[in-house]
């Protein structure tokens, strides 16, 4: 019964966030999409995570529907992938990303497209974003990220990464990560395929 109501409910989503990914060309016109995202962000309680669902599995390169992206919670880009079973705390923000299934993401993380976003001419001046040098950061299955994390680079499955830790350099799989930069402390008992 539980999972029928459940089901009734993803449907219902889908249906209602529908005319908003339409209007994003489904994720290709970056401005309507970055408008809805943050709209969306601000949908309180369990019906604002299963609208924030729906409307990313409509505009993001590929998201299941059986995850939860909690309030105030926004991706940057269309080009993510979110697994299944995935937990997004609140007020995180997202980049280009891939997280694998069933990491959980706490509160106020940041998983930003690289290091080196955003560079700079001979001169010294910012370039523009069309000359940016985004990157897609890849967080392994079975992962914890913790409350406040900055992660720019890659995170190995099964690792956990502490709060507040800063990871800019690739993490391997299977470890347990804290600091800034984030370093490894010790090694999990098994990795994680």
């Amino acid at each position: 019964m539980r999972s029928i109501l459940k089901g009734g409910v993803n449907a219902l989503s889908l249906c209602l966030v529908f005319p908003l990914a339409l209007m994003t060309g489904f994720g290709r016109v970056e401005s309507v999409f970055h408008f809805w995202a943050q709209a969306l962000a601000l949908g309180p309680g369990l019906p604002g995570d299963y609208l924030r669902a729906a409307y990313y599995r409509l505009t993001l390169e590929e998201c299941a529907l059986d995850c939860r992206i909690s309030f105030g919670t926004i991706f940057a880009h269309p080009q993510a992938r979110v697994g299944s079973r995935v937990f997004i705390g609140s007020n995180s923000v997202v980049g280009k990303a891939t997280i694998g299934a069933r990491t959980q993401i706490a509160s106020g993380v940041q998983i930003i497209s690289g290091r080196r976003q955003h560079g700079r001419g001979d001169e010294g001046a910012i370039l523009s974003a069309d000359r940016s040098n985004f990157q897609k950061i890849s967080i392994g299955p079975d992962c914890w990220i913790g409350a406040g994390a900055v992660v720019a680079a890659d995170v190995g499955a099964g690792s956990t990464i502490g709060a507040g830790a800063v990871v800019i350099s690739s993490i391997s799989e299977a470890v347990v990560a804290v600091g800034n930069p984030a370093r490894v402390i010790r090694e999990t008992r098994t990795s994680v395929s």
